[in-house]
């Protein structure tokens, strides 16, 4: 982790992104879209919201900073058991360690009422999920394009949230 207040490019290439995705295939997909895209970053996966706030709260098996580090940029799914995505961001918002992470909405909803939510509660964007995996490649490209010319907030170490 950056131990300045900010990360630049060549910083946020080596920061972990955690994909909160409950379905298995769109897991693989999107690590294999990682890797087509030639995006760094290593991937780390909750399976459903709640394992996404035992991950960001590093509690169990997550508890080693390390092995398990904060990430710069959550991608979150809406739609997954026992709890969504709009629960899980509005969630980290609530942290004040984990305000200034960066929460990309990931999911197949564009329903208007879901991206209105997500954005009152904090998110940053709002991403519908291709539903071809070249698309997802060439979208994941483009967010790595834009991402070089990004500035993030470093998110500080914090053992207990």
């Amino acid at each position: 982790m950056a131990s300045h207040a900010v990360i630049q490019w060549s910083e946020f290439q080596q920061e972990a992104i955690l994909l909160v995705e409950d379905n298995e295939d769109d897991v693989v997909i999107m690590q294999a879209a990682f890797r087509k895209a030639k995006i760094p970053n290593r991937l780390e996966i909750a399976r459903d919201g709640e394992e996404a706030l035992n991950y960001l709260s590093g509690m169990g098996k997550w508890a080693d900073r390390n092995t398990y580090p904060l990430p710069v940029v959550i991608l979150l799914d809406l739609n997954m058991p026992k709890k969504g995505g709009l629960e899980v961001l509005d969630w980290v918002r609530q942290q004040t360690t984990l305000r200034h992470v960066t929460v990309q909405v990931l999911t197949a909803s564009s329903r208007e009422e879901d991206v209105c939510r997500a954005f009152q509660l904090g998110a940053n964007d709002y991403l519908v999920k291709p539903s071809r995996i070249e698309t997802l490649v060439e979208m994941l490209k483009a967010w790595q394009s834009f991402t070089q010319f990004k500035v993030f907030p470093a998110t500080p170490l914090a053992s207990k949230i």
